[in-house]
């Protein structure tokens, strides 16, 4: 066993049985803690959408369970305390990125990290953490477009104990509540997270009840062991060795008029390992897309995708990270440096997923995804009503995931697969104004044999004076199509005035004032199609015409595919269609990225954007 071999790895005094009923317990502990907090927390964007993640660690703080990497040393390092001053009960809090590598990326994400003892011994940890509706900044939301620090986007708690030995410390929590615009929600949402912590050390100590507290944790160390022993095959297998294979792409802007801003990331292998190297991504922006991206959670991301790609009954967890080796340039914006502002960061978190699969598609014979709507798009809609109270939505949207090998891409869905729409009723119920429509945008998704999942459109009519803030992107890039397949359409935002009169906003705004009876119309990326559209199936496309996902003019342009009146495909006009087709088209590339200018010219058409919508609205 070599210096840098983890020590989890080796031989395990545990039978099968026993570690596949830990294994399976700490998998449901997982799901259980997100429905405490979901059932507990008062605030939509966790209760209703979901936006929450847990996470199970060992001893050592290594994630066993969960859905992001685990930076639980970086948290302890930078407490004011020491580790062996750890006591049962307590409860550690930050919502500071640079304060934890990243592990929550920007301030409205709390996280409370939970040791877990079982008779005196630490055996483990338990983490969540949430979207908070608020932590102060100069926007409703704390995700402002405006910000250059991250002074600007609310208050910012170090690494700080919550809980000690059990007791709240309830001066530090209402300190925090008290610099939100939504001291209720901070409060019980903060509560809520803490019980989602809670839940876990539950499970964890029935565990070490039933089989002992060494077993527990020589299990641990198992689980470990077995993802890594499988990530090996994983990479083996697919990974070839010896070529290196690149891919860039770009986010749109920063929402301060400066962009395209470029991602790039080279992968190879040697031996077991796998290199991944950002080495030029551009340099970090002004403006709040720059995304802190945690070492660990990259690593957890590459191997997710080879996972869920190739065997998806493979835990994935710490275990595989000694695997990768990540080169995170500083100062690009990946690795930004303090005190850059990071609120908006979801463009450059989404889009990297994008290029990690995309440069797999390359080294992967036979794999291939195409782009995404590459983003989270939030809304926030805040103001004070008629009868003097006041109110603040926020609302995360989603658009068309891409299409994969062997099935459709996703409509109006979310890059996290547990996200949920908030219901409409809820909306309207709670805050004033009217959701008109909430519709799939026909069209949108890249054509291919897999199409790509279309984008939204989802129409607010607000009923009170207020503003609105919202991010989105690729209004300028298209997510681009793969192996012969369409790029898929660009995000739009109209913002329809009760005179009439509309204007074309860009896709990242900040407190633009809206009045009672004005209408948003929020209309989101879809996502790139995969092969050839010439080999879809008709009969699908002729479903899809008279479903209203695909216009009969679509069919035929996109897919040869001519469609009757009643709905029924024309066997003989579509053959003819599409031998024509064949014969007059370029051969298509392996990569589609739509009618984009040079960087010179896209530079100039974001720059004059954000200047134009500048003089409108000062």
């Amino acid at each position: 066993m070599s210096a840098e071999t983890p020590d989890f790895v080796g031989e395990h005094d545990i039978d099968q049985t026993t570690l596949d009923i830990i294994e399976s317990t700490l998998s449901n502990t997982r799901d259980e803690m997100d429905r405490v907090v979901e059932t507990t927390a008062i605030s939509p964007v966790i209760r209703e959408q979901s936006d929450q993640f847990p996470l199970i660690a060992d001893a050592q703080g290594r994630m066993i369970m969960g859905q992001f990497g685990s930076a639980i040393d970086t948290i302890l390092d930078n407490a004011p305390f020491d580790r062996d001053e750890l006591e049962d009960g307590d409860v550690i809090a930050t919502n500071d990125p640079y304060m934890c590598a990243g592990a929550v990326s920007h301030t409205p994400d709390m996280l409370l990290l939970r040791p877990i003892f079982y008779e005196g011994d630490l055996v483990g940890f338990s983490s969540q953490w949430g979207n908070l509706m608020d932590v102060g900044g100069k926007t409703p939301g704390s995700m402002p477009v405006q910000a250059q620090t991250i002074f600007e986007e609310g208050m910012r708690l170090p690494p700080v104990k919550l809980y000690k030995a059990g007791e709240i410390d309830s001066e530090l929590l209402q300190t925090f509540a008290h610099n939100t615009r939504l001291p209720e929600h901070a409060e019980a949402d903060i509560k809520a997270l803490a019980a989602g912590t809670k839940a876990a050390e539950t499970r964890v100590h029935e565990l070490c009840d039933r089989f002992g507290k060494e077993t527990y944790m020589e299990g641990c160390d198992a689980i470990l062991d077995r993802t890594r022993e499988g990530m090996i095959n994983l990479i083996h297998e697919f990974i070839p060795e010896g070529e290196r294979y690149t891919f860039e792409d770009y986010v749109d802007d920063d929402g301060m008029g400066n962009g395209p801003i470029k991602l790039r990331l080279e992968i190879y292998r040697e031996g077991d390992t796998v290199y991944l190297d950002w080495t030029g991504t551009d340099e970090q922006v002004p403006g709040t897309v720059n995304f802190l991206l945690n070492e660990k959670m990259f690593k957890m991301f590459t191997g997710v995708f080879l996972i869920m790609a190739f065997d998806p009954l493979l835990t994935f967890n710490d275990g595989y990270y000694d695997l990768f080796d990540v080169t995170l340039p500083e100062g690009s914006v990946v690795q930004p440096e303090f005190p850059a502002a990071l609120g908006n960061r979801l463009p450059l978190m989404a889009r990297q997923f994008d290029v990690l699969q995309a440069t797999f598609s390359k080294l992967i014979d036979g794999f291939s995804v195409a782009g995404s709507y590459g983003t989270s798009p939030n809304l926030v809609y805040a103001g004070t009503d008629s009868e003097g109270n006041e109110f603040q939505m926020l609302e995360i949207l989603y658009g068309g995931i891409p299409a994969r090998p062997g099935g459709d891409g996703l409509d109006g869905h979310s890059w996290w697969p547990l996200f949920r729409t908030v219901p409409a009723e809820y909306q309207e119920a709670y805050y004033p104004l009217t959701i008109d429509e909430y519709s799939t945008r026909s069209d949108t998704g890249g054509a291919g044999e897999f199409r790509g999942g279309h984008g939204i459109t989802k129409v607010y009519t607000f009923e009170e004076p207020g503003a609105i803030t919202f991010q989105d992107d690729r209004a300028h890039t298209y997510p681009w199509g793969v192996d012969g397949g369409k790029h898929a359409q660009t995000s739009k935002k109209r913002l329809i005035r009760t005179d009439g009169t509309e204007e074309a906003l860009p896709s990242k705004v900040e407190n633009v004032p809206v009045e009672a009876g004005d209408k948003l119309v929020f209309s989101t990326a879809g996502g790139g199609g995969l092969g050839d559209p010439l080999e879809r199936d008709p009969e699908t496309v002729a479903v899809e015409v008279q479903r209203g996902l695909v216009s009969p003019d679509a069919a035929e342009s996109e897919y040869g595919v001519v469609v009757t009146d009643d709905g029924t495909v024309d066997e003989a006009a579509t053959e003819a269609r599409r031998a024509e087709r064949r014969e007059s088209r370029d051969d298509p590339g392996a990569f589609d990225y739509g009618p984009l200018p040079d960087d010179e010219v896209l530079e100039e058409q974001i720059a004059t954007e954000r200047r134009e919508f500048n003089d409108r609205h000062q």
